[in-house]
């Protein structure tokens, strides 16, 4: 036995880790998990802000898919709460 990853483990790996590239290039990259995952508008608005000029905002929504999801925080530029979009 070897300490080593095995290659199916390590492709894996590469595989998840490219998946999650996208994410990278979101305007909301260097916000606050809090803000991001916010779930009352006055915490979510920098991020909010960021979206409108997010370049991967479609993509984020896809992503996340949040109404299928029950997701709480902003995602598409959009603040949702148990996969409901909340209205500001």
């Amino acid at each position: 036995m070897t300490d080593q990853p095995s290659v199916t483990a390590t492709a894996s790996a590469t595989a998840a880790a490219k998946e999650l590239d996208w994410r990278r290039g979101a305007a909301c990259a260097h916000l606050s998990e809090r803000s991001v995952f916010a779930r009352l508008p006055a915490e979510a608005e920098p991020v909010l802000h960021a979206c409108g000029r997010c370049p991967i905002r479609k993509q984020c929504e896809a992503v996340v898919d949040p109404s299928h999801t029950w997701f709480d925080g902003v995602s598409g530029g959009r603040l949702w709460r148990n996969g409901r979009e909340v209205t500001r």
